[in-house]
């Protein structure tokens, strides 16, 4: 039998965020980076940020024209991405862009489309710790308002893009057929691994966050089928990193 956690929300955790890592101000906006391909390309074009290692992870603060941006990653699973995020946080971001991969659910998303998850239902188990959840279908949310700033930005910049709901999940190895039809039932189009997570807990820190999704691959029918190595997602990968980043500059700009 768990603890639980739903009756603690109050409480203040024994161990604060930040720890004993201590860096100068990170900036209000924070990039949070799934993937290492991506977090690699970011990195290649920002000049030459300044980086520490950021628990597993890499830490880069930006100069010049990305003053006020910090760029953390690679990250994966909701329990390591919250961590990121709670520290991130602690060391003064307050809106938070996520950039990672997913699969597809149903054959109305493609290899290469990019999505934006306006809701998020909760397959893990961090999420609990940070809010009560619905018995029937948990759910998390973003910022609908950062995100639909962020879906104005992508279409700006030559993007198509779709919003939609989202499937998150602890176990990418015990993604079944019986699991794919029920979550594809209940509204998901995607599948990844830290959404609904990083939501819940935006929401507990009172933050905003957005995520945006490459499709890499698709579970839609019984057979795996991968779009790692598909131009169409190498292209859109860099594409969304490049919207991203100058999203963020312009949240920089307006504050």
């Amino acid at each position: 039998m768990s603890y639980p956690t739903w009756s603690d929300l109050d409480n203040e955790s024994i161990i604060p965020p930040l720890g004993a890592r201590k860096t100068s101000d990170i900036g209000p906006v924070a990039v949070m980076v799934s993937c290492e391909p991506d977090f690699k390309f970011i990195k290649s074009n920002t000049g030459n940020p300044k980086a520490i290692p950021f628990f597993t992870s890499t830490l880069m603060t930006l100069e010049g024209s990305h003053k006020g941006i910090c760029v953390a990653g690679p990250f994966i699973g909701a329990p390591y991405a919250v961590m990121l995020l709670e520290s991130l946080i602690a060391k003064g971001a307050d809106k938070i862009i996520v950039i990672g991969w997913c699969g597809a659910l149903t054959d109305q998303l493609n290899v290469g489309d990019i999505v934006l998850p306006y809701r998020a239902i909760v397959d893990e188990g961090t999420s609990f710790n940070y809010k009560v959840l619905d018995k029937e279908m948990p759910c998390s949310t973003p910022d609908l308002n950062l995100m639909d700033q962020l879906s104005d930005h992508l279409g700006f910049c030559g993007n198509d893009v779709k919003k939609i709901t989202i499937w998150t999940t602890d176990a990418i190895y015990r993604e079944t057929q019986n699991k794919v039809a029920y979550f594809r039932n209940q509204g998901a189009q995607a599948v990844e691994m830290e959404c609904s997570a990083l939501f819940s807990v935006a929401k507990y820190r009172k933050v905003s966050i957005a995520a945006l999704l490459v499709v890499s691959d698709s579970v839609a029918s019984k057979d795996w089928e991968p779009g790692f190595r598909n131009k169409l997602f190498k292209q859109a990968r860099k594409s969304a990193c490049e919207s991203v980043m100058s999203f963020a500059k312009k949240m920089c700009q307006n504050e």
